[in-house]
């Protein structure tokens, strides 16, 4: 098994995510959308919510997205922005939704992640900061990268 599928896997089947022991929140700063927590569990299911806004990860393998084939556009169900084109999916093997790049470097920001003892690159929203999930380099060409997403984290629109 590889190390990133051992990671993800424990860490899932722990329920860990987020900052070592302590829930960490949705990336910080000033977004065009905003939302009291509040308003943010009205729109969002408890899962949605805990992946969203407080850094989670859902179970590999559980969303529908992941073996999705249609083309289309990702969008961010925290705010309908564009995230990711269908011309840019690929199977990692992760269990996750996986894309080599976003439609645009404007549509996700990035920070570290310090958790799980280890450093990854923590993907999120740039419109309203909601967790995507994470970029890694181990991804396929053009750009190498991997950006592993939470399914719950997205939404679809068909071309």
């Amino acid at each position: 098994m590889m190390r990133r599928d051992f990671l993800s896997r424990t860490a899932a089947a722990f329920g860990l995510a987020g900052a070592g022991g302590t829930a960490a929140h949705a990336a910080s700063g000033s977004y065009p959308v905003t939302r009291t927590e509040a308003e943010w569990r009205e729109m969002l299911t408890d899962a949605e919510f805990r992946v969203m806004r407080e850094e989670g990860t859902e179970r590999a393998y559980t969303s529908p997205l992941h073996d999705l084939k249609t083309e289309g556009t990702y969008l961010c169900r925290g705010c309908d922005q564009e995230l990711y084109s269908s011309e840019d999916k690929f199977d990692s093997g992760t269990g996750w939704p996986s894309f080599t790049q976003p439609v645009a470097d404007s549509a996700v920001g990035t920070k570290p992640d310090r958790s799980l003892f280890m450093v990854r690159t923590e993907v999120h929203c740039s419109r309203c900061g909601s967790h995507l999930g994470h970029i890694f380099e181990d991804g396929p060409e053009p750009t190498g990268l991997r950006h592993c997403i939470n399914g719950v984290s997205l939404t679809f629109r068909e071309a």
